[in-house]
């Protein structure tokens, strides 16, 4: 009934459709099992992509040749390019989207793909020979043949859901949970824990009093993820709202604490820090007389609102109650409660850079079996899973992104290096060169690479290319055009900024923070003329690379400093307890871990630069 396929990849959400888009596209046939094709590419919490750091994310895997970037932007209803009034390092693109359509454009763009087979069913077990995967047991008792594997369950695995003090089994609302793969694996010898996570009730649109809440309009200029010209920006957004919790609400909700299946100790599993439920929220941050709740649309034809800032697994008694003590809610529908998951995950120190675990050759990890929340996340995990796969099963070399090429790459090796106790979510503040890693310039830094493993396409790698080229000719020009104080001073007084007594550049005025590149249109009407012959992405960028380039500069060399030691490459199976001089904790970490390079090693916690001294040293030798 199946031939062997290259790649199998279980789970269809966020990671799943990334990893087979990846090894299809690639060149690898492909089989996509999931339970339900009917929800592939579910959001199955709030109905938005991007965000901080998460948008930076979404670029950066279009600038790959993923398709998180397109989708988003194919269904989105509002696009806002968050932290404007900070550095261009913080700059992060989010949109709202409509659930059903970015569903719907995820399933149509994996079923253009001739590389792509689809099976609806539970996989139930691995087949695993000689220490590696060769396929698939589905609950029919189907074996399915598969060169690698890539495990993408997201919060299925022995699901369990909590309302109240009600709970069952289930992946998410109305869905039925995954069972065996976990306990296969515990067998053989992973490592496997419990985590949680929370969504809000769904409120009908029509039953709530948008007067009494502020307007959140998107982008009067909206922007959009993909740097294909294939989508487009939107001409008409719809509104977010935002509303309150106030102390009424609070009573209403610490009414139901007893019941709580998180206060009482019926949730074993740890919740994402950065996204607590409400009821963790008002018992952590008592002192708080208010919580801010987003209401947002979930889509351009419906009234079903997803009430963001109120997750929670509280009885629905309790929860409806508290909802109608918030202002605009007081006539409030419920369509469902809110709930929390609790599911298994696979500390991800048990994985190779490559997201390819260590015990099992062949078998890779992504998404939230690796202990991240977060779409994002999980998109970017699959891409580069699927990428790997392929390249496994081809014989082509593992393909990694350092921490100074992508937050990807920020990411995995903080999964491989450090692994999480609770639900890891990116932010800017975990790149240590968030200044090289922007979203604007994403495409340089990486639609190269995905060219190169044959992921993004020639069109991709053409607009990149041109994109450079403007961006070094305008940088040029910019650089020679010097300006007379005479012919410009009085347009700088009305720009606040200092008069010049001598020529200048309009790159060294362009340096000042109160001078941007469109407040150089006023100086004069030859650079007007000559700016206007740039797109706006252009100009933006070599704005950017201009003001920030002493910045710049450092961060790179930085990056090329610390990246030396990457060079010193260690076997496999090198044996660390041959060499003395390295602490006990140091052994014993780096031993489980098994870093790939001396610089891997280096970011473990609990390896200090003594050991990591110690390492080059011996590796010299």
């Amino acid at each position: 009934m199946f031939k062997e396929y290259d790649v199998i990849v279980i789970g269809a959400g966020h990671a799943g459709c990334e990893a087979a888009y990846a090894a299809a596209t690639m060149g690898s046939k492909v089989l996509l099992v999931t339970m339900n094709m009917n929800t592939i590419a579910q959001m199955s919490c709030n109905p938005a992509m991007g965000g901080v750091a998460k948008g930076q994310i979404v670029r950066e895997i279009d600038a790959l040749g993923g398709q998180s970037g397109l989708v988003s932007d194919k269904s989105m209803i509002q696009f806002r390019m968050l932290n404007l009034s900070k550095g261009p390092a913080m700059w992060s693109p989010r949109t709202q989207n409509d659930r059903m359509r970015f569903s719907e454009e995820w399933r149509l763009t994996l079923e253009r793909n001739q590389n792509v087979d689809f099976w609806q069913e539970m996989a139930s077990s691995l087949v695993i020979e000689g220490g590696k995967v060769s396929g698939i047991i589905t609950a029919l008792g189907l074996k399915i043949r598969g060169r690698a594997v890539v495990l993408t369950n997201g919060t299925f695995l022995n699901g369990k859901i909590h309302i109240g003090e009600k709970h069952f089994g289930g992946g998410r609302a109305a869905e039925g949970a995954a069972f065996g793969i976990t306990e296969q694996l515990t067998k053989v010898g992973f490592e496997a824990g419990r985590m949680k996570t929370g969504t809000p009730p769904r409120i009908d649109g029509r039953s709530l009093n948008y007067a009494k809440m502020e307007e959140q309009k998107g982008d009067l200029n909206p922007g959009k993820f993909s740097f294909l010209p294939e989508s487009q920006p939107l001409s008409a957004q719809v509104s977010c709202w935002i509303t309150y919790t106030n102390e009424e609400v609070h009573n209403e909700l610490k009414k139901g604490f007893d019941k709580s299946p998180m206060f009482q100790g019926r949730i074993k599993g740890l919740g994402p820090r950065y996204c607590p439920s409400v009821e963790d929220k008002i018992n952590r941050f008592a002192e708080r007389e208010r919580h801010q709740i987003f209401v947002e649309p979930e889509g351009w034809n419906t009234v079903e609102i997803y009430v963001n800032g109120f997750s929670t697994s509280l009885p629905e008694d309790v929860q409806y109650k508290a909802l109608t003590k918030i202002p605009g809610f007081e006539n409030a529908k419920m369509f469902r409660p809110g709930y929390a998951i609790e599911y298994d995950y696979f500390p991800p120190t048990q994985l190779k850079s490559t997201l390819e675990t260590q015990l099992i050759d062949n078998l890779f990890f992504a998404g939230q079996i690796n202990g991240t929340t977060g779409y994002e996340e999980a998109a970017s995990q699959g891409l580069m899973a699927g990428i790997n796969a392929h390249n496994k099963v081809h014989g082509c070399d593992p393909f990694i992104l350092k921490r100074s090429d992508a937050y990807i790459g920020v990411l995995i090796d903080d999964l491989v290096n450090k692994g999480t106790q609770e639900p890891y979510r990116m932010f800017t503040s975990r790149a240590e060169y968030r200044i090289l890693l922007r979203q604007d310039n994403a495409d340089i830094r990486l639609t190269e690479l995905g060219h190169k493993i044959g992921l993004a396409s020639d069109e991709r790698l053409d607009i990149v290319k041109s994109k450079i080229s403007a961006v070094a000719t305008l940088t040029q020009e910019l650089n020679k055009l010097r300006l007379n104080p005479d012919s410009i001073n009085s347009s700088l007084a009305q720009l606040n900024t200092s008069e010049i007594r001598e020529k200048i550049t309009a790159s060294q005025l362009l340096k000042r923070p109160q001078i941007g590149i469109e407040d150089l249109k006023k100086l004069h009407g030859n650079i007007k003329t000559m700016l206007e012959s740039y797109s706006p992405e252009v100009l933006q960028q070599a704005e950017i690379n201009i003001k920030y380039e002493s910045y710049i500069e450092r961060e790179q060399h930085n990056a090329l400093r610390i990246g030396s030691l990457e060079s010193y490459k260690i076997l496999e199976d090198f044996d660390y307890d041959r060499v003395k001089a390295l602490s006990s904790e140091a052994r014993e970490k780096l031993k489980k871990v098994r870093p790939e390079t001396v610089g891997q090693a280096s970011r473990i916690s609990g390896v200090s630069p003594a050991d990591v001294s110690v390492l080059t040293i011996y590796m010299g030798k």
